[in-house]
């Protein structure tokens, strides 16, 4: 705020309190001398009618009707694009809670941990696209080292897959196999033999 605002400001405080205080003196004299008229009612006039708009062409109001159709139809449309989203929206919900439900059994049906040594489970989890989750799943289907892995053939591909529901397609999109093979040569420096399909 500039220097000049302020005067200006301080200036029109000053006015509006000078007034005030006038208004209020004038107040007094007037009740002390008792000058004071009685009210009257004021005189009410016949108020002229408002001025009704003229009629619309009848063109117009077909147009205006096209549009409200028109407006309704998009309203209705919308909301059943939302009624459909709501819907995929609850799917989705119940699907995340059943995988919730499935890693919760998981968890508390993990098996124990194994002891160290030769004959201990490989860490599954270095396979690219196996998790905990998965790892808990294919130890209790049996699987836990590498060499298993890396020996399935087509037949135990399409068994195991069929035995993962949650995770379709899942071995053969991630290579376990070719992996596998790979883990356990670095491992064991062993290279297994290929199986036959």
């Amino acid at each position: 705020m500039n220097g000049l605002t302020l005067l200006v400001m301080i200036a029109l405080a000053i006015g509006v309190a000078i007034a005030w205080r006038a208004g209020v003196r004038q107040g007094r004299r007037e009740a002390g001398a008792g000058n004071r008229e009685p009210l009257r009612p004021a005189v009410v006039t016949q108020l002229p009618a408002p001025a009704t708009a003229p009629p619309l062409p009848a063109d117009v109001g077909d147009e205006l009707h096209r549009l409200v159709r028109s407006y309704e139809a998009e309203a209705a449309a919308a909301c059943k694009r939302l009624a459909d989203a709501n819907a995929s929206i609850a799917a989705a919900r119940a699907d995340t809670a059943r995988y919730r439900e499935i890693v919760i059994d998981l968890e508390n049906n993990a098996l124990p941990p194994l002891l160290d040594g030769p004959h201990a489970p490989d860490d599954l989890k270095l396979i690219v696209g196996v998790g905990p989750v998965l790892e808990r799943m294919l130890h209790k289907l049996g699987v836990t080292t590498f060499r298993q892995i890396a020996r399935w053939s087509e037949r135990d591909i399409d068994e195991f897959d069929a035995r993962l529901p949650e995770f379709p397609g899942r071995i053969r999109r991630d290579a376990w196999i070719t992996q596998a093979r790979a883990l356990h040569r670095a491992k064991f420096g062993e290279t297994l033999p290929i199986r036959d399909r």
